[in-house]
């Protein structure tokens, strides 16, 4: 009998609509815990799962079967209706259009672990705007400066 044999690592980005600072200290680690329980009813591996009030990191080990943007938007939509159902946030909650989706390799799995869980301590120094055009220019993706999150300017 055959098997599918596979590796594929996904480091996925994607911010709060607007790129509002929503996300509250005070339920960040209850919404972590639901989109890791999307994550695995979607039967998928959670490796890692980290923020900011204004944006998330994921990193995914994905089987194969699996679409990265049916995820993406089912994580978008079910974690939306959570918080928005729950109340946790201050107004209507919702995440802006699109993501960023990373592949990353087995040998580089450590250093985007600790990097996701390092957020809050790696954002003292750079902006996620920084932060996202790195790994854009890292990863060599061709892109459109205009679609792109909305920035907020400072």
């Amino acid at each position: 009998m055959s098997n599918t044999y596979s590796q594929i690592l996904i480091h996925l980005v994607f911010a709060v609509k607007g790129r509002d600072s929503l996300i509250h200290s005070s339920w960040e680690v209850r919404l972590h815990k639901y989109i890791t329980g999307i994550i695995q009813k979607n039967e998928q591996k959670l490796l890692a799962i980290n923020g900011m009030p204004d944006h998330i990191h994921i990193l995914i080990g994905m089987k194969p079967n699996c679409r990265i943007s049916d995820l993406v938007r089912e994580i978008k939509k079910s974690s939306t209706e959570f918080i928005n159902e729950n109340n946790l946030c201050r107004r209507k909650f919702n995440w802006q259009s699109g993501y960023g989706a990373f592949s990353c390799s087995q040998s580089s799995l450590g250093n985007v672990v600790k990097y996701i869980l390092n957020q809050k301590e790696h954002h003292k120094r750079k902006s996620f705007r920084d932060e996202f055009m790195l790994l854009i220019n890292k990863y060599e993706i061709e892109h459109q400066h205009r679609y792109l999150f909305d920035w907020i300017e400072t």
